[in-house]
């Protein structure tokens, strides 16, 4: 670790007072928290999959809880419409004219729990809310509130009443990752910590929004060579020449990992990107933007593991 920049030294602070936040509710997941911060000061989207009781919907409680940000849950359910999401137009009979109700999309941290559960119609509603920022809604395009950020979970697509998200949909997540379990140390220190009361009850904000839009911006700032960009594009490019992969990452990707390692470089401590932070966020930034074939699907073989693969026989630039 370098010593930063005054505004670099300021950004990080931000990182660090989040980080101390989230800690005191989630043990043991050090790097994964390491990754949502760094979805999040991109403005990108994670996907959290992994089987219930690991603790997702509490992660994205004490995210919006340490931001002091507008906070709204969805449960997804077979039954769920679009318009429980976006909203819809109820008539006023007082003034005999439709008023628009805001849905729960309205908001600056969407939990979207247990989204596989929807139907792809419904699933299909937050598309253009995480791509864009928006929704149009009866021809009429409303803004979402800055910051955006949609943390949705899912259960692993071979449990019961599921549906898998359509190709379009994972793309605009910016990560895809587990929490997984525990050591049984720290398993034992959650028991502790929720003896009489959930750590998540006494969490206070530690940040305010305008801190959270200067640390976007500075995420920006945030030195890239032409050498580690080109090394980018080679990583993307690979996935889409690998026979056992029938659909590659798209150049949302690499713009993703791009933004992501300046994120994760500036959390780390340093102003520049390293080529050790790429290869990390390589597999949770493009591995669920991967379609692959059916033959390898049925032999086991994970996109997950044939990202690293590609980490693993690319050259790092020197």
């Amino acid at each position: 670790m370098t010593t930063l920049s005054p505004p670099f030294a300021q950004a990080r602070s931000i990182f660090e007072k989040l980080y101390a936040n989230l800690e005191r509710v989630m043990f043991g997941q050090q790097r994964t928290l390491h990754w949502l911060l760094a979805a999040f000061s991109t403005g990108g989207h994670v996907l959290l999959e992994d089987v219930p009781g690991t603790g997702k919907t509490t992660l994205a409680k004490a995210l919006a809880v340490s931001c002091d940000a507008q906070f709204q849950r969805i449960q997804f359910t077979p039954d769920l419409l679009p318009s429980d999401i976006i909203g819809i137009s109820i008539f006023d009979p007082q003034k005999q004219s439709f008023r628009f109700e805001e849905g729960p999309v309205f908001c600056h941290i969407l939990l979207a729990d247990e989204i596989n559960r929807a139907s792809p119609r419904t699933q299909s509603a937050l598309l253009e809310a995480m791509a864009e920022n928006q929704v149009s809604i009866e021809r009429q395009v409303r803004l979402l509130p800055s910051p955006f950020f949609v943390v949705a979970t899912q259960n692993p697509i071979e449990f019961h009443g599921t549906y898998p998200l359509p190709e379009a949909q994972l793309d605009r997540f910016a990560m895809k990752f587990s929490l997984g379990y525990v050591s049984k140390a720290q398993e034992v220190a959650i028991l502790n910590s929720q003896g009489r009361q959930h750590p998540l009850d006494t969490l206070k904000a530690c940040i305010t929004l305008d801190e959270m839009q200067f640390l976007q911006a500075q995420v920006k700032q945030v030195r890239i060579s032409e050498e580690l960009k080109h090394y980018i594009v080679a990583i993307v490019a690979a996935t889409r020449n690998k026979a056992e992969i029938k659909l590659g990452a798209s150049p949302r990707a690499s713009l993703t990992l791009m933004r992501t390692a300046q994120a994760l470089a500036l959390l780390d401590g340093f102003e520049f990107v390293t080529p050790d932070v790429i290869k990390e966020l390589a597999v949770p930034v493009i591995s669920h933007r991967l379609n692959v074939d059916s033959q390898s699907r049925f032999s086991g073989i994970e996109a997950s593991t044939l990202m690293q693969e590609i980490v693993d026989s690319l050259p790092i630039p020197g």
